[in-house]
């Protein structure tokens, strides 16, 4: 007699992937999705494709590979659809996806199932799964690091600029380290919160309606929905995600096109990027609307009027379940008011960031 030991219950998450015209790569994502930690043709991973507009066999592609019996380890449900007008666009496909994710969540009574999602021309390491639900034993919500996928083919002036603009981005959250480290979210940290991985509940992605169907930033302004609530989004550096370096993408505005901005750095164009003085500011700014969250509501309207906040902009942020949330929707109402950032080049920006890092541990 069979035993609920002979067949152990899939993980409890389901891996959302919108991909459009994705014949030749996607089948390599599934493979890797396949061999992820833990999973078994009697443990199976639940995967959602949702497969938009394809004119490139990339559902016959699907098929094909599951035919041949390499992804025997995954609980697959392919939906294609044909998207029109103002909703042909990733965003669209991606909630399409996730929406289909949680309903399967919901008809097999997994109330703290896990909704993960990834671009289709992404490979992923056999723990990627699995690292992002540790991370969410202490997190609302993952974002997984981008390493940048060169198939073998690296250009080294190109790694060379990548490893700058890392430099850069490392060095903000060093000063962040320094005048506001945020608990939820300990160094060592990343940056990336993107929907080439992202992890969330799906009761929470429920609560805050969903991603929004943009057609382009939709992964930022889910992320943005979920700190306006609360959630407390960890930048785990055990996840992480390769991604495609290729310059001709499905989106705009998406990794192709930054991948083309980069290339074309190396034709001569600058690499322009906000100063090291904008970012102190900032982190500054957020730390001061943290401390007034925990000030009595008088003293609280205060200390945020002194910082551009008048009684009527706290009204329209409203009741905060914590800081988190008070300073995401109190800062994005302040950032709508500043200047753009000045910026400089590259090399520049990243030497005062190291400047000024080096003088705030001097005072310190």
């Amino acid at each position: 007699m069979s035993t609920d030991a002979d067949h152990p219950a899939p993980l409890p998450c389901v891996v959302c992937i919108p991909a459009r015209n994705e014949a030749e790569r996607l089948p390599r994502l599934l493979a890797s999705l396949a061999a992820q930690n833990g999973v078994s043709a009697r443990a199976p991973l639940r995967v959602v494709v949702l497969a938009n507009n394809c004119t490139d066999g990339t559902v016959q592609a699907v098929r094909e590979v599951e035919a041949s019996g390499i992804l025997a380890t995954l609980a697959l449900r392919l939906i294609e659809a044909e998207l029109v007008g103002a909703e042909a666009h990733v965003g669209t496909a991606r909630r399409m996806a996730l929406d289909a994710g949680a309903d399967w969540l919901a008809a097999e009574e997994q109330p703290d199932g896990i909704l993960l999602t990834t671009d289709a021309d992404a490979r992923l390491p056999a723990d990627w799964v699995s690292a992002n639900l540790r991370a969410l034993e202490a997190a609302d919500v993952v974002g997984g690091r981008l390493v940048i996928d060169d198939d073998g083919a690296a250009d080294p002036d190109l790694a060379d600029l990548h490893a700058r603009i890392e430099r850069y981005w490392s060095g903000v959250r060093r000063l962040e380290d320094l005048l506001d480290p945020p608990p939820h979210d300990p160094a060592p940290r990343h940056g990336d919160h993107t929907g080439a991985s992202l992890a969330v509940p799906a009761v929470l992605y429920r609560a805050v309606g969903g991603l929004p169907a943009l057609p382009c930033g939709e992964d930022n302004a889910l992320v943005g929905l979920l700190r306006a609530n609360g959630a407390r989004l960890r930048h785990c550096p055990d996840v992480h995600v390769l991604v495609s370096s290729r310059h001709q993408g499905r989106v705009s505005g998406g990794m192709a096109t930054e991948m083309l901005r980069r290339t074309r750095v190396l034709d001569g164009e600058a690499y322009l990027l906000p100063v090291a003085a904008h970012w102190q500011a900032l982190i500054l700014r957020r730390a001061a609307l943290r401390r007034a969250f925990h000030l009595e509501p008088e003293a609280r309207a205060a200390s945020c009027a002194k910082l551009g906040l008048d009684a009527e902009d706290l009204a329209a942020i409203g009741a905060c379940p914590n800081d988190i949330a008070f300073v995401e929707r109190a800062d994005r109402i302040l950032e709508s008011r500043s200047p753009p950032a000045r910026e400089c080049a590259l090399d520049q920006a990243v030497a005062d960031l190291d400047a000024l890092a080096r003088a705030l541990r001097d005072a310190a």
